[in-house]
């Protein structure tokens, strides 16, 4: 397994941990008849559990990137130190954008996200050449 697939399955991973402490934090947030049921109307979350929620679908929009740099860099045999380096900074980058974004570290969590943002970059285009 290349660099880039382990650190595409720990950011999976790090998907799912987000997503058991969104639903945490969620429920203790939120009364058991919403929680239990279809949640059709939940209203406005509470700021932890909303910036979760945030922090959750962001994760989820960069993930996508970062999964086809990692998979087109295997796929075409590569995987080098700078593309190798990128997928380390990236999980890093969404390992410290959760608390930065939750505490409303500001500009920490835009600055954090930039960060892994271009690091996914730079693997695609090293993806083109």
């Amino acid at each position: 397994m290349t660099t880039e697939l382990y650190i595409l399955t720990l950011a999976a991973l790090l998907q799912v941990a987000q997503i058991l402490l969104f639903t945490v934090v969620g429920n203790m947030q939120i009364d058991r008849k919403t929680v239990f049921g279809p949640r059709d109307d939940v209203g406005k979350l509470p700021i932890a559990s909303g910036r979760l929620d945030r922090v959750i679908k962001n994760h989820t929009e960069g993930l996508v990137m970062f999964a086809i740099a990692a998979i087109v860099i295997t796929l075409t045999d590569q995987s080098t130190p700078v593309t190798q380096a990128c997928a380390h900074i990236y999980l890093i980058a969404r390992l410290l954008y959760i608390p930065a974004y939750v505490q409303g570290l500001a500009p920490w969590r835009s600055l954090i996200w930039i960060v892994g943002f271009f690091a996914t970059i730079i693997m695609l285009i090293a993806a083109l050449f």
